[in-house]
Parts: structure tokens; sequence; C-alpha cells
């Protein structure tokens, strides 16, 4: 389809539009200051001007600040060190430009450099140049000494900690997505808003140097314009010394001051940007919400107050009326709660029970084959209306899973149980808990991962799916948590990370016949000819899901159920032994498992048997096909050093892989699957001939 434009709509377009190629006119804003900024350091400006762009100057001070007053979160102004430097340069220039009107036409008297000097010279101090120095200095020194360096040293602090903890939150961010609790759009941004924030605080560290640089030069311009317009007027222009100080000193003073101001509120709000922790509200809500919300704190300071109002000589009516206002303040909060309490007990009580029916089969309820019981600290966590997630992690966890083991696992029953401890969860399969946990609902879990830089204040624990060190920890100390090298997490994290720990572990268990059924019903979508073929006519679905059991309890996902079927379909009509028949799939799919091991294009690193220990394995198997029987002492040493084994190549930082020949995988599977639950046996036929395999230990009795 052709789309055609009319003549008239291009000429509808204004002639500056068309030159910035339709773009919004707002692109000009900063080049349209920075060319002002550079024109009033050279260029003559009329008095008029001047006026207009002091009242701009401070106007524009004033939005920056109450800007920073409604600030949720400090990204939110993520301009403001840039803001902070043109404004710097903004206030320089002005001060050039008046300095060069007042050097110029200081002589005719204290309204040659426009009505606003001249204001700020004669009403703001009265007109008495002794009284605006000092304020002037006060200002200086307040600014200066107080807010700047303040405020300087929060940006520096800010900056180094958010840059150490970088590494943290992106380990953190790399978990959530690796344990499919976020999708890779939200971990994306998730990351850019890390990057941000450490720009955010390293631009505000340097930034805060332009206001201690304005502030000193504002200084040094005072003295240059009293100095040089004394010598001007006394010498130029024959002003007598006490005329040439009142005209010279007065219009300098007033300068300093309409500049001194805006740069005072600039750095109240650096300072409260800089020092403004993030809690979803404005500085307004926080202090209000965390200052005169606690009763007793008002009493005692209303007590307080009214007995230094009482002592003799003291200002009566300043502490007595004070004491009176936080005692009225107090008043109304506790009548605002009595309200509340009242007005939840007019409520109309709960409808009585119905009599109780016959006892019948509804009475019995069918087990779940996932339920998660909570306390009831942790209901907010699955209330969407109180900001819970948990629902959406547990429907990440499920997705994840099904992408990582190839079958879709049943909906997660979540109760509460009075029965649990308040934080308490508690995690059952088929009715049989198999996990369980305590949970912090306001605090965030610290894990150690092993290599931290310090430690941390808080409750120690233990991370529940796999053990690790951790302590609960405020939600204040994430930041300081991170950059010490821990992994920071909060409750709903800690729940779904230990779910999906719990549904790999119990793969095979959770995979019934609904759930063959399903994959068999997915699989026919792609090749129906297969699926008709196999089942029931080759083998029969009980024992298709055994074979798929058994490959789910030794870690082996079955996303290629095409590859599955194909071989089952070959030798189920001569194989009748699932664990024969597994033991062919497992062939087929070496490939694929050697490469959740090792990547592509890397050495395999592999123990192997002691030739003494793979003799005497092989003499006990040809002995009892059926039930191969150890020495108990045997058995239990092999156990042992295979935990110790699993334990030093994961130190490594590698893959626990035990090669053995055939004959013996199946058995050393079984038996090492408790002392060593993630150490992979593999027999030598497995591993494709274009692997490389490197051995690295020995495993011997």
């Amino acid at each position: 389809m052709a789309i055609t434009t009319s003549p008239g709509a291009a000429a509808a377009t204004p002639r500056w539009r068309q030159l910035l190629g339709g773009a919004d006119w707002r692109v000009l804003a900063a080049p349209l200051l920075v060319v002002l900024i550079l024109m009033m350091l050279v260029v003559p400006l009329p008095t008029f001007i001047l006026d207009a762009l002091f009242t701009f100057n401070i106007a524009l001070a004033l939005i920056i600040l109450l800007v920073t007053l409604y600030l949720t979160r400090p990204l939110d102004f993520a301009a403001f060190p840039t803001a902070l430097l043109l404004t710097t340069l903004l206030r320089l220039s002005l001060n050039v430009a008046a300095a060069r009107v007042i050097l110029l036409n200081g002589q005719n008297g204290t309204g040659a450099a426009g009505h606003v000097i001249e204001s700020f010279g004669e009403f703001v101090v009265g007109g008495n140049y002794a009284v605006g120095i000092i304020v002037f200095a006060i200002l200086v020194v307040i600014n200066f000494v107080v807010i700047t360096k303040g405020a300087g040293r929060i940006a520096e602090v800010s900056a180094r900690f958010t840059l150490d903890a970088m590494p943290g939150k992106q380990m953190a961010i790399d978990a959530d997505l690796n344990a499919g609790l976020i999708d890779q759009d939200e971990a994306r941004r998730r990351r850019g808003e890390v990057a941000q924030e450490a720009d955010f605080y390293g631009a505000m560290d340097g930034a805060s140097k332009f206001v201690r640089g304005d502030a000193v030069a504002a200084i040094l311009i005072l003295f240059i314009n009293l100095i040089g317009g004394l010598i001007i007027g006394v010498f130029m222009h024959g002003l007598s010394v006490g005329q040439a100080a009142q005209n010279y000193t007065l219009l300098s003073i007033g300068d300093a001051l309409v500049a001194q101001i805006p740069s005072l509120v600039i750095s109240m709000a650096a300072g409260i940007v800089i020092s403004n922790v993030s809690t979803g509200q404005d500085v307004g809500r926080q202090l209000l919400g965390q200052l005169f919300t606690h009763q007793r704190v008002l009493a005692i300071t209303a007590g307080i107050l009214g007995l230094v109002g009482l002592v003799p000589g003291m200002p009566h009516l300043a502490f007595l009326g004070a004491a009176a206002v936080l005692g009225g303040v107090l008043r109304w909060q506790r009548r605002r709660q009595q309200e509340a309490a009242a007005q939840a007990l007019a409520e109309p009580p709960a409808a009585a029970p119905a009599e109780s029916e016959e006892v019948g089969w509804e009475q019995v309820e069918p087990v779940d084959t996932l339920s998660l019981d909570v306390g009831y600290r942790l209901i907010p966590l699955v209330d969407r209306n109180q900001g819970g997630e948990l629902l959406g992690r547990i429907r990440g966890v499920r997705k994840k899973f099904a992408q990582e083991m190839g079958f879709v696992v049943a909906s997660v029953h979540i109760r509460d149980n009075l029965e649990l401890r308040p934080g308490g969860y508690r995690i059952a399969l088929k009715g049989v808990d198999i996990g369980s946990g305590e949970l912090q609902p306001d605090m965030l879990l610290a894990i150690n991962p092993g290599q931290v830089l310090g430690e941390l204040q808080g409750a120690p624990a233990k991370d529940p799916a796999f053990g690790l060190p951790a302590v609960w920890v405020g939600k204040e100390q994430r930041d300081r948590a991170q950059a010490l090298g821990y992994t920071v997490v909060d409750p709903s994290t800690v729940l779904a990370t230990h779910l999906h720990h719990l549904l790999q572990t119990h793969a095979a268990e959770l995979l019934g016949r609904e759930e063959v059924e399903g994959l068999l019903a997915h699989l026919s979508k792609r090749s129906p000819k297969l699926v008709e073929d196999l089942v029931p006519k080759l083998i029969s679905a009980d024992r298709l899901r055994k074979v798929l059991q058994n490959l789910l309890g030794e870690g082996v996902p079955i996303r290629d159920m095409r590859t599955i079927a194909e071989v089952l379909a070959e030798n189920a009509g001569q194989v009748s032994e699932a664990d024969e028949l597994t033991a062919r799939v497992r062939l087929a799919l070496g490939a694929y498992i050697v490469q959740g091991l090792s990547p592509a294009g890397q050495e395999l690193p592999a123990a192997v048997l002691d030739g003494q220990l793979e003799q005497i394995l092989l003499s006990s198997l040809r002995a009892d096909p059926q039930q191969t029987a150890l020495e108990p002492g045997l058995a239990q040493r092999l156990m042992d050093r295979s935990r110790d084994l699993m334990q030093r190549m994961e130190s490594q930082g590698a893959s626990a892989v035990l090669l053995v020949s055939a004959p013996l995988r199946q058995f050393l599977a079984r038996l090492l699957a408790r002392s060593a639950p993630r150490l992979r046996v593999l027999s030598y036929a497995e591993i494709p001939d274009q692997k490389q395999v490197k051995i690295t230990a020995t495993l011997g009795a």
C-alpha cells in the first residue's frame, strides 16, 4: 500500500521544526543554555536582561529543590549531576556579567547593575555593607563548610560502596535469571539500573566538587569587585573614598548575595538527593511517617517542654505552646486509633457455621502432588493485594523446571497452617514432607558463597536449598552486604530457590502417568507415527514411565523425547528389562549428557576407578548379576571416598564425573547416590568420540 502526503501537510510544519527533522523542541534546551552561558562571559548585557537572568536563576534553583523533595529514589532525577554543573556555570557567568556592569557603571549609584542586585544590596541587608559582608560570610560558611562538605562526603562513600556492590548485584540478577524468576528483558533492565546507579553516584561524587568550587569563586569575585570598584571609582571617576566604598560595596554585596542564595539552595538539593534512602516515599512522607508516629516519644517530649516552660525565668509562652501542640498531635493520633478500632468492632460478625452434614466421600480430600504450607507471617508473601510476589515466583520455577527437565509438574497447592511457626514453611510431595525452612518476611537473607570480605550483624541462618551459611539482615544493609561479597535475596526468592532445588532432586517421583500421557500427547503433535508405533504396541505406558524415571533419577533431562522414543522403538521388542532399556537410551543421549557437564570445545575432567577396585567390583557382579553384594567395610569406604572425590572436584570449579566400564555404571550410580548425590557416573561408551577427556583423579577403596 502506497502512502502519499499532501503538500499542505508539509507546509503546515514550522520551518524550524523542518530544520530539526521534526525533532522535539526540548532538544534545543541544553544547547541554548550553554550558548547563553558563553555569551554572558563575553558579551555586555543590559541591566533589564541581568534582572531577568537573576530571577530565572533563583526560580531554577527553587524548582530543582522542590523536585528533590518529591523524589522517591535518587535515580528518578538521574540528570541532577548535569543540572548541578550547568547551574553552577550559569551562576558564575552571571557573576562575570554583573561584575562587568558594576565596574563599568558603579559610579552612577547602587542601581547601576539592575533592580535585583540593588534590592539585595539595600533591602536584604538594610543598605549596610558591613552587615552585608557578614551575612555573605555566614552564607558561604553554611554552604561551603556544612552542606557541601557533608554532601560531598556522602557522595564519595555512596560511590565507593555502589561500585563495590556491583559484582554482588550482578550475581543476584544472574541467580534470579538462572532460577527462572525473571526473564531476559527483566534481567537486562535490572543490569541497566545497576549500571545507571553506579554512574549516578560516581557523577555526584565529582559534581559535588563544582559546588565547593563555586563557593570559593564567590568569595574571590566579591573581593575582586570590592578592590577593583574602589580603584576605578576613586582614580578613574573621581569619587571620594567613602562614596566609592558605599556604591561599589553595596553593588558587590548585592551581586554576591543574589548568586550565593541560589547556590545555597542547589547545595541543599544536592544534600537531599545524595542522602535520600529509597523507600518508595518522598522526603516529606518519610519524615512525617518516621518522626511523629511514636506516641511515647511525643508524650515524653511534650512533658519535658512543659516542665522547662514552668521553670522561672524561662520563656513560658514558647515552651508551653510547643508542649500544647505536641499534646494536641498525640491526642489526635490516639483518637484516630480509637476510631479505627471502633470501626473494626462495628463490622458485622461472620455468619454462624451451618449444621454439619453427614460424613461422605466429599470429606475425603485427595492428596496434593505438590503442596506448600506457610505460617501466618508469610501470608503477605502470597497475597497479591499486599504486594506478595511468591505466586509469580512459583510460576517462574515451574516454567524453568519444564524447560530444563522436559515435562510440566503439577501446580503447587498453597495454604496457611497454624501448626507451623509464624515464619515457617513446609513443602510436601504427595503428602510427604521433602523440605522445610523458616523465613523472616521483613528482612533479607545474605548468603555466604564462601569468599566474603567481612562479617554482618544479624540473625545467623542457613540457606535452606544448599545449606550455605547465611545471615538475616535488615533491608538497609543490602548494599553493604553485597559490597562484602554476600548474595542477598528476599524471602520469596529463598523459598522459590528451595522449591526449584527440591523439584530437581525429586524429578523422578514427580513423573506420574498423567505427566507421561502429556509427554506422549506433546510428542504426537510432531511425530504421530512414532508414538502410534511405540505405545502400546512395543512398550507399555508403565514401562515407559519406569525408563523415564530411571533417567530423571540420575539427573538426565527427558527433553529429547523423540530420541528416547526412537531408541525404545528399536530395542523394546528384544529387551524387556527397564534398566537395560535405560542404559541403551543413555548411550543415545551420551552427547547431550556430556554437554550438560562440560561445554563443547572443552575437555571433560573426570575420575576413574582404581584397577584393583574395578576387578573386585566386576568379580562381584559376575558372581551374582541380579544382586551385587559388597563387603560392608569396602562399601562404606567406597562411599566415603566418593564423597571426598565429589567435593574435591567441585572445589576446582568442575562437575564431579566418574568414568567406569558399562557393566558397573548402573550399580555404582545407585550405590553412590546417597553419599555423593552430585557425582555423575558415566560409562566410557557414553562419551562421544570427539570429546576429549582429562583424567584428574583415581577412586580407590
